[in-house]
């Protein structure tokens, strides 16, 4: 199994706080001759602790590919989050995890919070790992513009529609990664063929409206650009299903059951009700346009 160096946390989002955890778990692995880990839940802990969902900023799978993608970790322990789990005490938590998953070291946020009823935190942590010859580093919280980098902050970012602003405190653009699935072809009647996508039960939905996004296709290296519309299509559905339709400009192909990875880039103008199709059409096109002159194309 061989060493690790384990950044500890749940990583919603994998924003700029979590960045300095698993560069430093690199660095870490690197100097004790180790290989660098992240550790994440399928769920929330606060969702079983708390009884509440707690609504993710991304999918396990996006938040295991942005890891991969953007810092090269691809150790990623993904544990259930179960009654078993949340009720282990915090030293036993720590000792499972050298002795089952060979830790050899761990990082950690400056507020961690982990074991039954929350009993571990960053120094019982350091003491703990001082005790069994461990290294252990704590982060320093992180801030941007004064303002803390967190989850939550860049969840409340996401339901206004703020992209870029989320994505200055992500480090990245917000990601939804699905598979192609079949619609109700009004797209390609208008002459703006669309793919279909969702979002994942349990992660949250941004505003609803229009953004310009980028959308790269599984197996193509060629990032594209794409008008993309999130919400209940008001003008020609009224089943209040959440949809995401994305029209991917200059591109003709079939990608149906094909993977694609769109990142949201900015907020264009919210969801409204058309009188008719026409007025749909006209506004598509005016979008379409607008896409063009945010990305210079």
């Amino acid at each position: 199994m061989g060493k690790r160096v384990i950044a500890l946390g749940f990583f919603d989002g994998v924003h700029v706080g979590h960045a300095e955890l698993i560069k430093k778990a690199k660095e870490r692995a690197e100097s004790i001759g180790a290989r660098p880990a992240v550790l994440t839940f399928d769920r929330h802990p606060d969702s079983l602790v708390s009884g509440a969902a707690v609504e993710l900023i991304s999918s396990p799978e996006d938040r295991a590919e942005l890891i991969r993608r953007y810092f090269g970790v691809e150790d990623i322990i993904s544990l259930r989050f179960d009654e078993g789990m949340m009720k282990m005490p915090w030293d036993e938590f720590v000792e499972w995890l050298v002795r089952d998953l060979g830790a050899a070291g761990f990082v950690a946020g400056h507020d961690f919070k982990f074991g039954w009823k929350g009993g571990g935190d960053p120094e019982k942590l350091k003491s703990k790992c001082a005790g069994m010859g461990l290294c252990c580093d704590i982060i320093p919280r992180v801030e941007l513009d004064g303002i803390t980098v967190s989850s939550t902050y860049i969840r409340s970012l996401l339901k206004k529609g703020d992209m870029e602003t989320a994505a200055r405190f992500l480090g990245h653009p917000h990601t939804l990664t699905d598979t192609v699935r079949f619609g109700y072809r009004l797209g390609s009647k208008l002459g703006t063929p669309t793919i279909n996508m969702r979002f994942e039960e349990g992660v949250l939905v941004p505003a609803f409206g229009v953004y310009a996004a980028n959308v790269t296709i599984e197996g193509e290296s060629l990032r594209r650009r794409a008008v993309t519309n999130v919400g209940v299509r008001p003008t020609v559905s009224g089943e209040g299903t959440v949809s995401v339709e994305s029209y991917i400009l200059d591109y003709d192909g079939n990608l149906y059951g094909r993977r694609v990875r769109l990142e949201f880039m900015r907020f264009m103008r919210p969801e409204r009700r058309f009188e008719n199709v026409d007025a749909l059409k006209e506004q598509i096109l005016r979008d379409r346009e607008d896409t063009r002159r945010y990305f210079g194309i």
